[in-house]
């Protein structure tokens, strides 16, 4: 990699010049740029590399479910070095972000703050894209799926059973997202009333297609909270989790709107409280699941603290803004330079 260009784009960083929205439009973009002007290919970037069931991680960080929801940008994240890819969140028929402002970016505090609602262009525009790739993939790909904002709770189940039984060909493991503040209700969905039901419905089906199943998890349970969701989900063969979806709780004196939800450094200590949390709850039944942490993640130091704890893998978001695209060799340098 030319280090030389990486230097100049961290001085200039052109993404932040402009507004947060237009900056997240052109995402595929500017990715695709990067790895052409840097003449990038996908050259291995193999570092802490593990296995997990039939799956090789060629290194321990990727990219957390919201960034790429379309799978458009799969090529370039291998080329600039992530670990794994998760592509979504992906909805059944195609939706529109909810309306008014949907996201802002905060240098001062290195935080995210959006209100997106899932907008997706429907699983089919999701699936052409992701095939392209997936024949020849070079790490797994995860595929968060949620359900479309007009489906009620009641019926959410069969959001979620469909886009398994549509979409398992091209994914290595499915995400399940029901902790995202950003649709109204979504989070009711942990409630008993649906749960269990829900969580047997998902176990049952990935084991019939053969798909490994995450749970993503809010970092704003209480612990009872938390740890019914643990007990239930393990009891229906929830294969692990992702923790942690963004957070609806503010500081004093916030900079952040009320609603939605806020990422990056804010999100660190109750992200990795609740990892701590996870681990210990999950006790002896931790056996082989995956634990990904996610949540204020910018530096090599990072990821290392976070696998400490007992996290198997991690995911950057919000520092992939504040940091740039090469920030998967910048972590792989941090770390291998912080033995």
């Amino acid at each position: 990699m030319d280090r030389a260009f990486e230097n100049a784009l961290d001085l200039w960083k052109p993404w932040l010049w402009m507004s947060p929205s237009a900056g997240h439009d052109w995402l595929p973009f500017f990715l695709k740029l990067t790895v052409f002007l840097a003449e990038q290919s996908k050259q291995p970037n193999d570092w802490h590399s593990r296995k997990w069931r039939h799956l090789y991680f060629r290194n321990p960080v990727g990219i957390a479910g919201g960034l790429d929801k379309t799978g458009q940008s799969i090529d370039a994240w291998w080329s600039l070095g992530a670990g794994f890819v998760e592509v979504g969140t992906v909805t059944p028929l195609p939706q529109q972000p909810n309306p008014g402002k949907i996201i802002d970016r905060f240098k001062e505090t290195q935080a995210l703050w959006n209100k997106m609602g899932f907008p997706s262009p429907g699983y089919k525009a999701v699936c052409v894209e992701i095939e392209k790739n997936f024949e020849e993939r070079s790490t797994p790909i995860f595929l968060n799926i949620g359900k479309n904002r007009t489906t009620p709770n009641e019926r959410a189940h069969e959001d979620y059973l469909f886009l398994m039984k549509q979409m398992y060909s091209v994914c290595d493991v499915f995400v399940v997202n029901i902790s995202s503040p950003n649709t109204a209700g979504l989070r009711q969905l942990f409630t008993k009333d649906y749960f269990e039901p829900l969580m047997e419905k998902l176990g049952n089906e990935s084991r019939r297609v053969n798909r490994p199943l995450l749970l993503k998890i809010s970092p704003d349970e209480s612990n009872e909270q938390l740890e019914t969701i643990l007990t239930t989900s393990h009891n229906q063969g929830v294969d692990g989790y992702i923790i942690s979806n963004t957070t609806i709780q503010r500081p004093t004196a916030s900079p952040y709107p009320a609603d939605g939800g806020v990422s990056g450094k804010p999100l660190s200590i109750s992200s990795m409280e609740t990892l701590k949390n996870v681990i210990s709850m999950l006790g002896t039944h931790r056996n082989n699941k995956l634990i990904i942490n996610a949540g204020g993640i910018s530096t090599g130091e990072d990821v290392r603290e976070r696998m400490a704890l007992g996290a198997d893998l991690c995911q950057l978001y919000s520092s992939l803004i504040f940091r740039g695209p090469f920030i998967f060799k910048k972590i792989a340098r941090e770390y291998q330079n912080s033995i």
